[in-house]
């Protein structure tokens, strides 16, 4: 059980972990950390998530605490709740925190909760403390779903359709695949108002997910948007809960970091944030144009990071953008959709952006199962052993540990970390060919072997 309790969110099997007495025990024991009236809550298109809500609303209600409903919504309509005035029994009101009852790209039998306090992340020690106080309770807690309804998506859809009313009849062949998640349910109005035409690909929400696995980051999953693609047409796919994005041309399927690469050169003197597992040749380019920050892997880190260092721009590979030059810093898919549509508008070609870049070589993740009391103690001792590496290891010219180890060669680099989520470890090895890339791969495994 205490898997559940995780570094940026909690998240679990329905019906095993997330019970009705653990859920109602969540619900009651947040909402005591939460200095204020009122704790809003949205829920994702699984089957399973309006009773989630029903458990959770009545823990919440158990504390003391009051619940606005924002509905079935992206994770990034709750999000920006954080930030709307709601009128609540003829007074304006802001909401102390929110929850996000989803299971993102999980399985169909998954789901949990993500979690913002004071406009910020609840995440690491946050979640672990909680945790260890909801499986410490014994509360029997009654139901009590009483939540009072608010209009969160609609303030999201006309501050979208304001913020990019100059887009409107934007001409450009779009294909939509939402993956029968939740992206559809503001993206398709929002576009219907700007009268910007598109063609959708499961846009209707199904916990299911009948059509293709909910994660955009996942090849297999983009095939159906692939032979959707026209020339000169852009596809746009999403996760179950809207907050990771993967752009697709008819040449291309764009990466966190290489979109992050196209979005800078668009401002003036950029700051950009990335994680650890983003190609060289993005901090590269962006340190040529502004400044690059590498930072740890996960959305509450970059968040917090975007806050502290008033960065316009963080990014993950798998399409996490997290946008703060004119907007609110926090990762939202269906706003970094209408920031690419922007770009097209403004002539730019997607393609053409990646050309004069240094052509390099880089794996997908490579994930090594291990034991979750074990991934941390590798990843010190992977440290300690490459201070005095092997006679045959390929020379290294730099050890960056912000977030395990990314070992810089002569001409690539490697990654090993812990997963904060699962217990595995995850690699990453990019070098100027294929080869080097082996060469760096083969290096590293062998002294990972020699640990594990």
């Amino acid at each position: 059980m205490h898997s559940i309790f995780r570094e940026y969110d909690i998240r679990g099997i329905v019906g095993e972990e997330l019970t009705e007495p653990v859920v109602k025990r969540i619900g009651y024991h947040l909402a005591q950390k939460v200095d204020g009236e009122y704790i809003a809550v949205g829920y994702d298109g699984r089957n399973h998530s309006p009773q989630l809500f029903r458990w959770l609303v009545s823990g919440i209600n158990g504390a003391g605490r009051k619940v606005l409903d924002i509905g079935m919504v992206p994770t990034g309509v709750n999000y920006f709740s954080n930030f709307v005035e709601f009128t609540i029994e003829g007074r304006r009101v802001q909401v102390a925190a929110s929850i996000q009852i989803t299971g993102s790209h999980n399985p169909p039998e998954y789901n949990g909760f993500k979690i913002t306090v004071q406009r910020a992340p609840f995440f690491g020690e946050e979640i672990y403390a909680l945790g260890r106080e909801v499986l410490a309770s014994d509360l029997e807690i009654p139901d009590n779903p009483e939540a009072i309804p608010v209009a969160a998506k609609e303030y999201y859809i006309d501050y979208m359709a304001e913020e990019f009313s100059h887009l409107k009849g934007l001409r450009k062949e779009i294909v939509l695949d939402c993956g029968n998640g939740v992206a559809g349910v503001v993206l398709e109005p929002i576009l219907k108002g700007l009268n910007i035409e598109y063609r959708g690909l499961y846009c209707q929400p199904d916990g299911n997910f009948p059509n293709h696995h909910p994660d955009p980051s996942e090849e297999e999953n983009l095939e159906d948007l692939k032979r959707a693609l026209r020339k000169g047409a852009i596809g746009f796919a999403y996760d179950g809960d809207g907050d990771r994005l993967a752009v697709v041309t008819e040449n291309h399927v764009f990466k966190g970091d290489e979109l992050a690469i196209i979005f800078a050169r668009s401002m003036e003197n950029p700051l950009v944030i990335g994680e650890v597992k983003c190609s060289q040749v993005m901090y590269d380019e962006i340190n040529r144009i502004g400044q690059a920050i590498m930072y740890k892997t996960g959305h509450s880190n970059l968040k917090v990071k975007i806050a502290e260092t008033g960065a316009d721009l963080a990014a993950e590979v798998s399409g996490h953008l997290f946008f703060n030059d004119r907007y609110f810093g926090f990762d939202d898919a269906i706003y970094g959709t209408l920031r690419v549509l922007e770009l097209i508008w403004n002539g730019v070609d997607l393609d053409r952006e990646l050309e004069d870049l240094p052509s390099v070589y880089n794996t997908p993740e490579i994930k090594i199962g291990t034991d979750e009391g074990r991934k941390f103690e590798i990843i010190e001792r992977l440290k300690e052993r490459l201070k005095e590496p092997p006679e045959w290891f390929p020379p290294i010219r730099e050890i960056v540990d912000v977030d395990g180890v990314r070992i810089l060669f002569d001409n690539g680099w490697a990654l090993v970390r812990a997963s904060n989520t699962t217990p595995t470890l995850v690699t990453r090895f990019e070098a100027a060919t294929q080869e080097e890339a082996a060469l760096y791969q083969e290096a590293v495994m062998k002294v990972l072997e020699e640990l594990l």
